[in-house]
């Protein structure tokens, strides 16, 4: 569990999951990074990697192999600022830069830990809303299913972009970039387990957006766009998470302000999601969701409630009820490894 140690959180905290429950119990923690909003984990489960959201951003490794996360080697700079969030691909460890604009990729020594960066791509661009979009701001980077391409979702310049990572080399390239609505301020994504769907969750445009993946050209088409929020909602919602089940008919989508969980039900064509239901998301302001591989359960980062909210999910509906929660002062982030 990541969290913001300027706001009170432990930074990263380690829990084991009962297999029977679902219910976390957490088994220590270290604050040797500053706010780590963002965790992923490494291929072999053993590392951990996290972002420091700060001006000078940086990202790092822990060993959680035992039951307290262990900082390894020293947190290497990504050359931007405010990094929040990060995945692992081909060796290496790419990073998005909110704050600045752009993405790196720093490549990943023997016992686990980035090394300095070898590529780094700025976005460029901007949006209609002045306050959130006067810039770039790329939110979140991921690797295709297929591990041939990245992609990363900027809310600033309402786009997409297709990056390309040089697996020897460790750099970065552009290789197209897909425009979605103006002003919808696009945040994060998920794919589709059948790899040719993608669905990217707007912040600033409460709504889900569809596209159509093509992984021989990386090319992402967008399809249409669905809400989040029920008619008549009252007040703000901005999105954060989202996931897909594994059998590929729903997806939840996390939204701050209304603190929901939305449950959208996919039809066979896995292009017109439905809004099937909202609840509680057990706390408030969820800023992120992670679902376990058998999409039996689903677990909420609640920031300002300071709490990881654990559900289970009706096989047949996706509908979830709460489980359970477990404290966690300013919690960003949630990753099963």
């Amino acid at each position: 569990m990541g969290s913001f140690t300027s706001a009170g959180g432990l930074g990263v905290t380690a829990a084991t999951v009962d297999p029977a429950t679902g219910a976390l119990t957490p088994t220590g923690s270290t604050d040797a990074v500053a706010d780590p909003s963002y965790l992923a984990p490494g291929p072999d489960g053993a590392v951990l990697y996290a972002v420091s959201e700060a001006d000078e951003g940086a990202v790092a490794a822990f060993d959680v192999s035992g039951p307290v996360p262990r900082l390894i080697g020293a947190p290497e700079p990504v050359h931007g600022s405010g990094p929040t969030h990060l995945a692992y691909a081909a060796g290496h460890v790419v990073t998005a830069h909110y704050g600045s604009g752009g993405v790196s990729a720093h490549p990943v020594g023997p016992d686990g830990a980035p090394g300095p960066l070898t590529g780094l791509v700025r976005h460029r661009g901007s949006g209609p809303d002045p306050d959130r979009q006067a810039a770039p701001h790329a939110h979140q980077v991921l690797p295709t299913p297929d591990g041939a391409w990245l992609l990363t979702v900027d809310l600033g310049t309402d786009s997409v972009r297709v990056c390309v990572l040089d697996e020897t080399a460790g750099t970065l390239a552009v290789h197209g970039e897909s425009a979605l609505r103006p002003g919808s301020g696009p945040r994060h994504l998920a794919f589709h387990p059948d790899g040719g769907h993608v669905y990217v969750l707007a912040e600033l445009a409460p709504t889900l957006t569809v596209c159509r993946w093509d992984a021989r050209t990386g090319t992402l088409v967008p399809v249409r766009d669905v809400p989040v929020r029920p008619p008549g909602a009252q007040g703000v919602g901005y999105p954060s998470g989202v996931a897909v089940s594994p059998d590929g008919r729903h997806v939840w989508a996390a939204v701050r302000g209304d603190d929901t969980i939305a449950v959208l039900e996919l039809d066979g064509s896995h292009e017109r999601p439905r809004l099937a239901a909202t609840v509680p998301c057990g706390g408030h302001w969820p800023r992120d969701l992670a679902l376990d591989p058998d999409g039996r359960r689903l677990y909420v980062a609640n920031e300002r409630s300071g709490d990881v909210t654990g559900f289970d999910i009706d096989p047949g509906t996706g509908v979830p009820s709460r489980a359970g929660a477990v404290a966690a002062p300013a919690a960003s982030c949630v990753v099963l490894g």
